[in-house]
């Protein structure tokens, strides 16, 4: 026996909405959590639609299809919270399992690839690597389930079993934390491109990620063993939340050698803020040490998504408007993250984040198209950040301190996945207090 999924019952009926659709073929993704026994999948959402797709004939893809399906998986990997990932694929045709199980591999493995280019934490020897394919025809409504280790090349297709199960994650448990961040980013001389930029961050966010992974974690004020199976003592069906603390140490760096030319700085970057994490955890006997790695994971992945943004945006107005050029003392705002229940039972929510120069209308209307979840404004959580932010005590840098650049309003935008991602302007991490600054020196 292979192994075994869980699917929330809301899933069987979105999937039977799918079915009936007009559309030849349609894919998607299939979103959850993996634990050692089974797999657990709370959400599918399939991928917009596009002029030209040649998925008619529902058995091949080709190039350009294959690259909107992982860019797709890309955008949803941004919106997830800690506790869930991408953990597969669904086809619906008209056409015999058999014949699409290339294709269902093909765009598996394409989907992971794409998703784990952005991952900065480091795996471990615990992490599940199976992902599964899910085929269902149109018109007998048969559902075939196979699972793939994405991580092996040369894997061939297991069976697995799923089973539709009324409200697996009524009882699921949250661990909530907020984290004051400051990541300080030297920037070599001349090295005020964006290409610079762009490897200097990524090496700044590398070197927090492992202050991060080694950072120790309280819950509810205690620290646990690892192997502790967390409960609040909580009835089934009823909210249980965890409030956890994370305390970071600087890593520690070795002096450079005193032969080691001393290589002057071109200016330095400061990611800094309020920001506030959120992971869910299932109901199968959960342990401190994955309530503590999922929150980590979300820590790193909620600033670095940011600041990925915030560089597709730049390199976009690079191209529109010629090469780009700083000067002085830069200063952008980062996104605030907004919360949206998936609607099934249970604690389970996916993010957005708002930009400055948004409303919630463009929050909703991105859980639409990306998701394919229907929200209301009244949905929306937006106040953790700005909580996380009040309760930050001021702090000045030498961005802050010299003199000041006069702030441009940003002009509103439609950011849409349709245009090709969620590429926008770095907007509010946590409202008053999250912000990127570039200054000379």
């Amino acid at each position: 026996m292979g192994r075994g999924y869980v699917v929330e019952d809301t899933v069987e009926q979105y999937l039977s909405k799918l079915c009936g659709s007009e559309a030849p073929a349609v894919t998607g993704l299939l979103i959850g959590q993996s634990s050692a026994q089974r797999d657990f999948i709370v959400m599918a959402t399939r991928t917009p639609q596009r002029e030209g797709s040649t998925t008619a004939s529902g058995i091949s893809l080709d190039k350009s299809d294959l690259e909107w399906v992982t860019g797709h998986g890309r955008q949803v990997s941004r919106m997830l919270p800690g506790g869930l990932s991408v953990l597969g694929v669904f086809f619906i045709t008209n056409t015999e399992a058999k014949d699409t199980l290339n294709t269902l591999r093909q765009l598996l493995f394409a989907v992971d690839k794409s998703i784990s280019r952005d991952l900065l934490w480091s795996s471990t020897e615990d992490d599940v690597t199976d992902r599964v394919t899910l085929h269902i025809n149109s018109k007998t409504r048969k559902t075939f389930c196979r699972t793939f280790d994405v991580k092996d090349p040369k894997s061939t297709a297991k069976p697995a079993d799923w089973k539709y199960q009324s409200s697996p994650c009524a009882s699921w448990m949250t661990v909530s934390c907020s984290l004051d961040v400051e990541i300080p980013v030297a920037l070599p001389q001349n090295g005020r491109s964006l290409e610079h930029m762009e490897k200097c961050l990524e090496d700044g966010l590398k070197t927090w990620t492992h202050q991060i992974e080694n950072g120790v974690c309280l819950f509810d004020g205690r620290r646990f063993p690892d192997d502790t199976e967390l409960s609040v003592g909580q009835k089934k069906n009823m909210k249980q939340t965890l409030k956890a603390q994370l305390l970071v140490t600087p890593s520690w760096e070795p002096d450079p050698q005193p032969t080691a030319p001393v290589q002057p700085r071109g200016g330095t970057l400061s990611v800094r803020g309020a920001v506030h994490t959120r992971a869910f955890l299932h109901s199968n006997k959960p342990k401190a040490r994955l309530a503590e790695r999922l929150l980590k994971m979300d820590m790193v992945s909620t600033v670095a998504v940011r600041v990925q943004m915030l560089m597709e945006e730049l390199m976009a107005e690079e191209e529109n408007k010629g090469s780009a050029k700083h000067s002085g003392s830069d200063r952008h705002s980062l996104p605030r993250r907004v919360f949206c229940p998936v609607k099934a039972s249970g604690p389970v929510c996916v993010c957005d984040y708002q930009f400055s120069d948004e409303g919630s209308a463009e929050v909703i209307e991105r859980l639409k198209e990306i998701l394919d979840l229907e929200a209301s404004e009244g949905d929306l959580d937006a106040e953790q950040e700005q909580e996380a932010a009040e309760g930050t005590p001021e702090r000045r840098d030498v961005a802050e301190q010299e003199e000041p650049p006069a702030e441009t309003p940003l002009e509103p935008k439609k950011r849409s996945y349709v245009a090709v991602a969620m590429a926008t302007a770095i907007a509010l991490l946590a409202s008053a207090a999250s912000l990127l600054y570039l200054n000379d020196e």
